[in-house]
Order: C-alpha cells, then structure tokens, then sequence
C-alpha cells in the first residue's frame, strides 16, 4: 500500500490547523506557506475534507478554515481513509464475500491480517498524538 500526496497532504493541512487551532480560523496560503505544499494543491483536498464536516469554513475577510472538533477525535485512519478510499491491502481483504477465492486461499488470511493490523495502528492514532509528538521532538531539540 501506498499513501498518495493527497492523503499526505491532507494530514499535513491538518495537522496545521490542529497545531495553529487557538488563533481561530486559518487561510489556506498560510497553511501552504508552513508547510510547503501548493495553495491550489490544498484547494482540492478542500471539498473532500468539507464533505466529511472535518472542517468549519468561514469566507470573506479573516476567513478561513479551522477544525470542526478537538484534534483527538480524528484519527490518522479516518483522515486517510477519506482521502485515499480503502486501506485495504487487495480487494477481498475488505469485501472478502466478493471474492469467489477467499474461502479457499491461502494467501486471504495474510491480506485480512495486514487490512487489520493497518487499520489498528492508523485509528489508534490522532491529530492531537501527533501534535503531542512534535512538541516533544522540538522540546528535545537542543541546540548550542
């Protein structure tokens, strides 16, 4: 499995929002000047990021975007699973009754073990995790 930008980026976008939360709601060119990534990039994760009520968006002057909820109830798991669709491995490991196959593979249960496990990690991860985490690093960065 490989994560797209798309996910990537979405993530970072907010991560930022989560990381900038306290000073309301935040332009799409200052997300994109922080963390590298196009504003026209960020504009078509956007809607789908908007489609999931993930954001509160507010136009016109001081406008911007912001999060809808604390950092700790969206996980990594959700997050990319709007963004990149299934996480699944192969097909049959997340619609195994589709497959004509799965009763009779030996390969299904090494598939449905890494569907499971991959989602198990991504969910157990949250924004605020991740938030936490950075500070951390950047606390223990000492430099002289």
């Amino acid at each position: 499995m490989k994560i797209s930008t798309k996910g990537r980026y979405a993530l970072r976008m907010l991560f930022d929002l989560a990381e900038h939360r306290s000073e309301g709601y935040i332009a799409l060119k200052d997300i994109a000047e922080r963390q590298g990534i196009s504003k026209k990039y960020l504009e078509q994760i956007v809607p789908v990021l908007n489609r999931s009520d993930i954001l509160k968006t507010n136009r016109g002057y001081q406008g911007g975007y912001m999060l809808a909820k604390d950092p700790s109830q969206y996980t990594v798991g959700e997050i990319l699973r709007l963004t990149e669709g299934s996480l699944a491995p192969v097909f049959c490991a997340e619609c195994p009754g589709d497959c004509k196959r799965s009763a009779d593979c030996p390969t299904f249960p090494v598939w449905q073990g890494l569907y499971r496990v991959t989602n198990e990690y991504l969910d157990g991860i949250t924004l605020q995790d991740i938030l936490d985490d950075h500070q951390k690093r950047a606390a223990d960065n000492y430099i002289i």
